[in-house]
């Protein structure tokens, strides 16, 4: 297929471009660059632009004649969010609208979601399925779900066919070490460990030590960024071959929590380093695990990175690296 990925530049765009070139389609890559980075668009075409332009996206459409598109251009740091809501509804819903009107205009009818797990908020059970209650606590989780109901009414009035991929905690890098994560703050917890491993961070806070888990910390749901990218892949084949629009969790369905997460990363880099406890961060659920029992049966995924030291090899091997220089 000939697929337009927005955002593709990113840390998980770029890892889903890899796998659709290794799969063998062709690839059409648009992103700003304010978050992503060239040098991580490994193949296929590359647009520097934004998903705000429509008059770009129609030349795009018409001169590379788009079958399918995954779309992961979005904003995505929950407190930011909450600080600047309007930046999160332009950028995460007007501008993904311009890029629906203009699918609809040219008659692609395949749409992939970069959706998030923000969408259900507190969870009311354990672990988290497709059905459970969406109460999004913070802008960015609600502004995905506001999306996710456009892209609904889309599919019953025009047939724009879709999957919303519900993101757990996307981590880990390439095996190849080519493209890894690289953003600008760093928020995610093993990025952030690891960059205290290799002395970038003085130390690595623990916020919250007294959450009813079985060490105190929270438990979250780590999932290997290729696996993540496997997903996208098999979601828009399966549109393409027919599949009606659906929504899918992704994650492993274990869980690990800081605690055990700092102390993977020690093991793994063989570093050690300070650890320093502080107060809990409002806004943290004790647990989040998701169930993706309903994409292995329905799209046959399998992860393939079920171990934690695992995952955090392959984004030491990344950050080791040195990552992107900037020019």
């Amino acid at each position: 297929m000939k697929i337009l990925l927005t955002g593709g530049a990113g840390y998980i765009g770029s890892h889903v471009l890899k796998r659709l070139l290794d799969a063998g389609h062709d690839t059409v890559t648009i992103d700003n660059l304010k978050k992503g980075h060239k040098e991580a668009v490994l193949g296929g075409e590359f647009i520097e632009g934004d998903i705000g332009n429509k008059e770009l996206l129609h030349r795009v459409f018409a001169e590379h004649k788009i079958e399918g598109v995954i779309h992961l251009a979005a904003d995505s740091l929950v407190g930011e969010s909450m600080k600047d809501p309007g930046k999160y509804y332009h950028n995460n819903v007007a501008k993904a609208l311009n890029l629906l009107e203009v699918m609809v205009e040219h008659d692609v009818n395949y749409l992939v979601f970069s959706s998030t797990a923000a969408v259900y908020g507190e969870p009311e059970s354990i672990p988290i399925a497709e059905d459970h209650p969406t109460n999004p606590e913070n802008v960015y989780g609600e502004s995905k779900l506001f999306f996710e109901k456009i892209l609904k009414r889309y599919d019953q009035i025009h047939g724009l066919k879709y999957i919303s991929l519900r993101y757990f905690n996307a981590a880990g890098a390439d095996p190849e070490a080519k493209i890894g994560e690289a953003h600008d703050p760093e928020t995610h917890l093993i990025p952030i460990v690891l960059e205290t491993a290799l002395g970038i961070r003085d130390k690595i806070y623990i916020f919250g030590d007294d959450y009813p888990t079985k060490d105190g910390s929270c438990i979250r749901d780590y999932i290997h960024v290729n696996d993540l990218a496997d997903a996208h892949v098999l979601a828009v084949e399966a549109l393409a071959e027919g599949k009606n629009s659906d929504i899918y969790n992704l994650g492993c369905g274990d869980g690990y929590s800081v605690k055990e997460v700092i102390a993977a990363v020690k093991k793994v880099t063989q570093k050690d380093f300070e650890v320093e406890l502080s107060d809990r961060r409002a806004g943290d659920p004790a647990v989040l695990i998701a169930s993706s029992d309903k994409i292995k049966n329905d799209l046959n995924w399998q992860p393939q990175y079920q171990s934690l030291e695992k995952i955090i090899s392959t984004a030491w091997k990344w950050h080791k690296s040195g990552g992107f220089v900037d020019e």
